[in-house]
């Protein structure tokens, strides 16, 4: 069923923006603070079996100097440098296989995939661990560790790992420093919607099913994860609720649309329960650079599947070539 306004009011729907004093500053501060460390970009290449591809296996220095991993692919015998897409993961999940990120490369296009600190799964491998697992006591997952201070928080070292992502794509030759794309789902879409404020010169963003976005609203209509792990953790810690909420008010996807500067693509679902739509409308709706939207009526958090990777290839074909 829909889980969220009627259609013709999400065409309008542009909330106020929930955006802390000092905002910009602690953003600056945080990345200042993460290239104090060498990126240090190094590529190992391996042979995963797809003789059409070059395949290396990537790490950098993230948030902290934490060792970030990744798969980085090429088509095979390309004359660059090369278009990039920069991948960003769902949550609960890590950068699995090589030949588990075809798309991009089969499209002519260099792909860097991120693996995510600290998160895996039985069906989605990771292999980054998150040394700085510190802050207040909280529930299971990610969504309350280290509430109770920005400086603490998780999604603060994640999204700086997203930024030094994008510079060690930067830094390779084959690849055209100037078209670069972030794209990502869920979570993933969370961190190409920050990336669009934190990083100046993308070619342009795949946005879907954003997370993260609009989150004063999602945890009053949602419970399912990984929002319920907030409303599970705010059940609680009653007295907390005003500290965790200006604390999320610094990784809103919100306040990262209105500073926005690449075109992007952006796609919803209706019968999303997990990003409810109204939050991706009102980022979309916020959003400073050139945007389209692709609405899929009838979907849930699987938006539109196949549908809308073909929607981001065309996407992608026009701002990149």
């Amino acid at each position: 069923m829909f889980t969220d306004l009627p259609l013709d009011e999400l065409r309008s729907y542009r909330p106020p923006l929930p955006e802390p004093a000092g905002f910009d500053a602690f953003w600056q501060r945080t990345l200042d603070e993460a290239r104090t460390h060498d990126l240090d970009a190094r590529f190992t290449e391996i042979d995963p079996g797809l003789p059409l591809l070059r395949c290396f296996d990537a790490a950098f220095s993230g948030f902290g100097g934490h060792r970030i991993r990744g798969w980085f692919l090429t088509p095979r015998g390309s004359a660059g440098p090369l278009p990039c897409v920069v991948q960003y993961l769902g949550y609960g999940g890590g950068r699995l296989l090589p030949h588990d990120w075809l798309l991009w490369p089969s499209a002519g296009y260099a792909t860097l995939v991120m693996d995510t600190r600290g998160q895996s799964g039985p069906d989605r491998p990771g292999d980054t661990p998150d040394p700085a697992g510190y802050g207040n006591p909280g529930v299971p997952g990610k969504m309350t560790q280290g509430l109770l201070d920005p400086d603490d928080y998780y999604y603060r070292r994640l999204f700086t790992d997203a930024v030094r992502a994008v510079e060690a794509a930067r830094g390779r030759d084959d690849v055209d420093a100037d078209r670069i794309v972030v794209a990502g789902r869920s979570q993933g879409g969370a961190l190409a919607l920050a990336m669009t404020a934190l990083v100046p010169g993308l070619a342009g963003a795949l946005i879907h099913v954003p997370f993260l976005t609009h989150i004063r609203r999602a945890i009053d209509l949602t419970d399912e994860g990984p929002y319920g792990e907030l409303t599970r953790y705010f059940a609680g810690a009653r007295g907390h609720i005003d500290t965790a909420l200006h604390t999320l008010d610094h990784f809103d996807g919100l306040n990262f649309a209105t500073r926005a500067t690449a075109p992007a693509l952006f796609g919803t679902a209706l019968r999303d329960a997990v990003a409810p739509p109204s939050t991706g409308f009102a980022a979309f709706h916020h959003y400073a650079g050139e945007k389209e939207l692709k609405v899929w009526r009838f979907n849930a958090h699987e938006s539109g599947g196949g549908e809308h990777r073909a929607a981001e290839l065309a996407y992608a074909r026009k701002l990149l070539g």
